[in-house]
């Protein structure tokens, strides 16, 4: 028969304090944690705002000093500009080119992203049924995208060209004599919408497929056993639910195009006359495009396009929130 020991040595306990204080420091984390933690956040977010104030805010601010003082080019390298208020917005609102180029502005930015939107979402909802091809086919169109606008403005440039051009060549075969794209008033800015549409329509595609990808697929299948056709669809699902995917695309188009400078200025110089001259190739032109730049005036101008964007991306946002609401 086994008997079993019985160990007689008094057992050792943890001190009851010491087994409480453990507890505290894995139930409730210290201050010190705490604090190392929003050290650690803090970090992270300094590369972040290190970048935007040297590269948004400070510019934003010698945009917004340059337009308030009398700059010449000996005193912008010396420093010592005397301040001049408003001026250089009362020069630059009484100026005779103001109104044209703010006309071109806003033609140029509202045909352009209607333009693209719509061409955008036809093609997005032409690249959803997923048929054979569609993925190499939806990479094609993505080249506008992805060359150098550069590249992209002189090729249209030479493609519009009033002797050489493919486009009249074209014209020519079916019987339409030829166009002066980029030489005549009339026809100027409507070639530069062209090229535009043309390099923004990718990126709608993109977007907007994206938010077609999140729509359900049963919503179609129940309004198909419903009896309703494909335009019923469109109207009352994919539309719908595409609205915010819509907003945000149209305000970055918007933010995009307001901006569009090089495009224009390769194609056209804002010419012939003021036809195709917007508020950035103005502001281009006055600052860097003649023998006596006026820095402040062309600031001045950069700081009513800044103020433009930012009243469209403050009702952008008016509007998302009551949507939310």
């Amino acid at each position: 028969m086994t008997i079993a020991r019985v160990d007689r040595r008094p057992k050792r306990f943890p001190a009851l304090s010491g087994a409480t204080g453990g507890a505290d420091r894995r139930d409730a984390p210290p201050r010190r944690r705490r604090g190392r933690n929003q050290l650690t956040a803090l970090g992270f977010l300094a590369p972040l705002v290190a970048y935007l104030a040297a590269f948004y805010l400070y510019p934003l601010y010698r945009n917004l000093d340059l337009s308030l003082r009398d700059y010449t080019v000996r005193s912008f390298v010396a420093g010592d500009a005397p301040f001049s208020g408003w001026d250089n917005f009362s020069q630059v609102l009484n100026d005779p080119t103001f109104g044209p180029a703010l006309r071109n502005t806003m033609v140029f930015t509202f045909v352009s992203i209607v333009l693209q939107y719509a061409a955008g979402l036809a093609l997005a909802v032409f690249f959803n049924r997923h048929f054979r091809l569609a993925t190499t086919l939806r990479a094609l169109f993505l080249i506008p995208w992805l060359l150098p606008l550069i590249v992209s403005a002189s090729t249209w440039s030479w493609m519009l060209n009033s002797e050489s051009g493919v486009v009249n060549y074209a014209l020519h075969l079916v019987g339409v004599s030829p166009v002066d794209w980029l030489t005549s008033p009339h026809w100027a800015l409507a070639s530069v919408v062209i090229a535009n549409v043309w390099i923004g329509i990718p990126f709608n595609l993109v977007i907007l497929y994206s938010g077609l990808q999140n729509i359900p697929g049963e919503l179609y299948e129940a309004a198909s056993l419903d009896g309703a056709s494909g335009r019923q669809q469109f109207r009352r699902i994919t539309f719908p639910l595409l609205r915010p995917v819509s907003a945000i695309t149209l305000l970055l188009g918007l933010v995009y195009t307001l901006k569009v400078f090089d495009l224009i200025w390769i194609m056209t110089k804002g010419g012939p006359g003021d036809s195709s001259s917007t508020l950035a190739t103005w502001s281009y032109q006055l600052a860097f495009g003649t023998l006596l730049p006026h820095f402040g005036p062309g600031a001045a101008v950069g700081n009513i396009l800044i103020l433009i964007a930012l009243v469209f991306g403050l009702l952008y946002i008016r509007v998302q929130r009551r949507q939310e609401a």
